[in-house]
Protein backbone atom coordinates (compact mmCIF):
# COMPACT_ATOMS: atom_id res chain seq x y z
CA UNK A 1 0.00 0.00 0.00
CA UNK A 2 2.91 2.31 0.72
CA UNK A 3 4.20 1.86 -2.82
CA UNK A 4 0.73 2.81 -4.09
CA UNK A 5 0.90 6.13 -2.21
CA UNK A 6 4.45 6.78 -3.39
CA UNK A 7 3.34 6.08 -6.97
CA UNK A 8 0.39 8.45 -6.61
CA UNK A 9 2.63 11.17 -5.15
CA UNK A 10 5.13 10.83 -8.00
CA UNK A 11 2.26 10.93 -10.48
CA UNK A 12 0.80 14.08 -8.92
CA UNK A 13 4.11 15.88 -8.34
CA UNK A 14 6.08 14.88 -11.46
CA UNK A 15 3.99 13.43 -14.29
CA UNK A 16 1.00 15.79 -14.24
CA UNK A 17 3.13 19.00 -14.12
CA UNK A 18 5.30 17.63 -16.96
CA UNK A 19 2.21 16.92 -19.08
CA UNK A 20 0.78 20.36 -18.33
CA UNK A 21 4.09 21.99 -19.27
CA UNK A 22 4.28 20.07 -22.55
CA UNK A 23 0.66 20.91 -23.32
CA UNK A 24 1.36 24.58 -22.68
CA UNK A 25 4.37 24.45 -25.03
CA UNK A 26 2.15 23.01 -27.77
CA UNK A 27 -0.88 25.23 -27.27
CA UNK A 28 1.02 28.53 -27.17
CA UNK A 29 2.23 28.32 -30.82
CA UNK A 30 -1.15 26.89 -31.86
CA UNK A 31 -2.91 29.98 -30.52
CA UNK A 32 -0.44 32.22 -32.36
CA UNK A 33 -1.09 30.32 -35.58
CA UNK A 34 -4.82 30.73 -35.04
CA UNK A 35 -4.41 34.52 -34.76
CA UNK A 36 -2.43 34.62 -38.02
CA UNK A 37 -4.96 32.37 -39.76
CA UNK A 38 -7.82 34.65 -38.73
CA UNK A 39 -5.86 37.67 -39.96
CA UNK A 40 -5.29 36.00 -43.34
CA UNK A 41 -8.97 35.11 -43.54
CA UNK A 42 -10.02 38.68 -42.76
CA UNK A 43 -7.62 40.38 -45.17
CA UNK A 44 -7.46 37.71 -47.86
CA UNK A 45 -10.82 38.70 -49.29
CA UNK A 46 -9.52 42.20 -50.00
CA UNK A 47 -7.24 40.97 -52.81
CA UNK A 48 -10.08 40.35 -55.27
CA UNK A 49 -10.58 43.90 -56.54
CA UNK A 50 -6.82 44.41 -56.87
CA UNK A 51 -6.39 41.29 -58.99
CA UNK A 52 -8.66 42.70 -61.69
CA UNK A 53 -5.91 45.14 -62.62
CA UNK A 54 -3.69 42.24 -63.70
CA UNK A 55 -5.50 42.20 -67.04
CA UNK A 56 -4.03 45.61 -67.80
CA UNK A 57 -0.45 44.36 -67.37
CA UNK A 58 -0.37 42.87 -70.87
CA UNK A 59 -1.39 46.20 -72.38
CA UNK A 60 1.16 48.01 -70.21
CA UNK A 61 3.92 45.67 -71.38
CA UNK A 62 3.00 46.37 -75.03
CA UNK A 63 3.02 50.12 -74.47
CA UNK A 64 6.37 50.04 -72.68
CA UNK A 65 7.82 48.03 -75.55
CA UNK A 66 6.61 50.64 -78.02
CA UNK A 67 8.03 53.47 -75.93
CA UNK A 68 11.39 51.70 -75.74
CA UNK A 69 11.47 51.21 -79.51
CA UNK A 70 10.56 54.86 -80.14
CA UNK A 71 13.13 56.02 -77.61
CA UNK A 72 15.87 53.97 -79.24
CA UNK A 73 14.91 55.38 -82.63
CA UNK A 74 15.03 58.92 -81.22
CA UNK A 75 18.46 58.36 -79.67
CA UNK A 76 19.82 56.95 -82.93
CA UNK A 77 18.48 60.04 -84.76
CA UNK A 78 20.18 62.31 -82.24
CA UNK A 79 23.46 60.45 -82.71
CA UNK A 80 23.28 61.02 -86.47
CA UNK A 81 22.77 64.77 -86.06
CA UNK A 82 25.79 67.08 -85.92
CA UNK A 83 26.46 68.28 -82.38
CA UNK A 84 25.60 71.94 -83.19
CA UNK A 85 21.98 71.16 -84.20
CA UNK A 86 20.96 69.39 -81.00
CA UNK A 87 18.55 71.39 -78.86
CA UNK A 88 18.15 68.80 -76.12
Amino acid sequence: MTLWWIGNAIFLLVVIPAVVLCLHQVLKPAKTIQVYAEDITDHGSQFGPHLEALQDLVRTRELVGRVNADLERYIRALDRMPSGERSV
